[in-house]
């Protein structure tokens, strides 16, 4: 298997939780697990790049991705690739929904990375969402506050998927 890099964003602790828990399934080690208020942008070690933050209040990045997006833009990711993730609530914020993984999809599309890991809307209830890109989402979603009891079924589908490709 791909060496594999995962960054992530968290406030309240449900997209490290995310993070840490598709580490396991995919046996990253925790040396290759960043949080992205502390992470660089070197990415040389790996070929697989997981980025995962929730999205925070109407559609916004997490604050720490606010700054480290510019950095991801600015980084070298041509030959790698790129699964998203990220957390949201699809009730409260149904016109919102994993927004933040649609603005880092924006963001780096176009250079030069191939993005892997695209997830059915199927099963999902919500309005409106950034991360729907051809009928899918760009990357996982996850919602806690509303269908927790679907999480650990949706990591271990979604972590599936990605071995298959990486």
């Amino acid at each position: 298997m791909s060496k594999i890099g995962i960054y992530y964003g968290s406030t309240t602790g449900n997209t490290q939780d995310v993070a840490e828990e598709i580490a396991k399934k995919l046996n990253v080690d925790k040396a290759d697990l960043h949080d992205v208020s502390k992470a660089d942008t070197n990415y040389a070690a790996y070929d697989v790049l997981l980025f995962g933050s929730p999205t925070l209040g109407l559609g916004d990045l997490q604050d720490d991705w606010e700054y480290y997006i510019d950095k991801v833009k600015a980084a070298d990711l041509s030959g790698k690739k790129v699964a998203l993730f990220g957390c949201g609530d699809s009730s409260s914020y149904s016109d919102t929904f994993g927004d933040a993984v649609g603005k880092i999809y924006d963001a780096i599309k176009g250079k030069g990375c191939e993005f892997i890991g695209q997830v059915s809307t199927e099963g999902y209830t919500y309005d409106s969402s950034e991360a729907v890109v051809d009928g899918q989402f760009v990357g996982l979603l996850i919602d806690n506050d509303n269908e927790s009891s679907l999480t650990d079924q949706r990591i271990a589908l979604w972590t599936e998927d990605l071995k298959k490709v990486i």
